[in-house]
């Protein structure tokens, strides 16, 4: 639990009581931060725009290929957690400098701050790097942290999903209206919950052990969810059945350069993406789980679902 989760004494006899934080202002980050602050963890974050003071966390105005902001953010912190990266760009190159070059210089600021701790949060894509761009940037981001010299450790979460999310509230909407559509075959994924993510975060920092070792958590299901069962979890949630559409390769690539004309940088369905939704194989793999004396799931996905429809239904996201 969140309670148990108090900064403590390190391995080399150092507390880890700051942390700096890249992506804060995203989703898992904004969620993060409310956790680690609970948890008793000072905290200092990234932001590009200037933001008001808030209590328990110093801002710093920057941007990830901005050295002097990253000196700044990890001058006095005992641990990184770099979250921040791009899961939308216009191309290949778009992705290598937020995803690549961006944990490049949080790495270098690491070093010359002399900040031993990295955590990089990286994506389940990067196991399969020849699908997408983002899949590929995530998987050079990851041989940047490993060749990097620090006590790292590499996450790589499933689908998260949680209040305050944009990328999954497409499927609430779909299954809201009784009609799901779904990439071709019969494909399966695994999913996590924000804060079950968070936790994991935290359970990680004080854990020598867990050091040059790279995890995949999961919401602990087994063999993941199916598409269709998914889906139809998600329309008994709004008290009606779900009917899938199975979409072909062709028309996905078709709506994802209508979705991308439309909504350009808002586009959730991009060229980018198509290959990597319809490849059959996103579940968590078995031996890459977090050792389950340190970190288990708490959150039961159907569970968290009706959670996360509700808040959606209270902050009109869902009409």
């Amino acid at each position: 639990m969140v309670a148990d989760l108090k900064p403590s004494r390190s391995k080399g006899g150092r507390t880890i009581r700051t942390l700096a934080v890249t992506g804060g202002t995203g989703f898992v980050g904004a969620r993060f931060f409310q956790i680690a602050a609970a948890a008793g963890y000072e905290l200092r974050a990234l932001t590009r725009k200037w933001r008001p003071p808030e209590e328990g966390i110093d801002w710093v105005e920057g941007a990830l290929d901005r050295k002097d902001a990253l000196a700044r953010l990890c001058e006095g912190s005992d641990a990184i957690v770099h979250i921040a990266g791009a899961i939308n760009a216009p191309d290949r190159a778009g992705f290598e400098k937020a995803n690549v070059a961006g944990t490049a210089n949080m790495v270098d600021a690491a070093r010359r701050a002399k900040v031993r701790r990295f955590i990089h949060i990286s994506s389940l894509a990067a196991r399969e790097p020849q699908l997408s761009d983002y899949g590929w940037s995530k998987a050079k981001s990851e041989r940047v942290v490993a060749s990097s010299g620090l006590d790292w450790t590499i996450l790589r979460p499933p689908a998260v999903y949680g209040p305050g999310d944009r990328e999954t509230l497409e499927l609430f909407k779909m299954a809201r209206r009784g009609l799901v559509a779904l990439p071709p075959g019969r494909g399966r994924f695994s999913v996590i919950h924000v804060d079950d993510l968070c936790r994991l975060i935290l359970a990680l920092l004080e854990e020598p052990d867990t050091f040059s070792e790279t995890y995949e958590p999961d919401d602990g299901r087994e063999d993941g969810w199916e598409h269709r069962h998914f889906a139809r979890t998600l329309g008994r949630l709004y008290g009606r059945r779900a009917y899938t559409l199975t979409l072909p390769r062709m028309l996905m690539r078709a709506a994802a350069r209508a979705d991308r004309l439309f909504r350009r940088s808002k586009a959730k369905l991009t060229p980018d993406r198509v290959s990597y939704y319809c490849h059959p194989d996103w579940v968590s793999a078995a031996e890459r789980r977090p050792p389950a004396l340190l970190w288990t799931p708490q959150v039961k996905t159907p569970t968290g679902l009706k959670e996360t429809a509700d808040w959606y239904k209270a902050e009109g996201w869902l009409r």
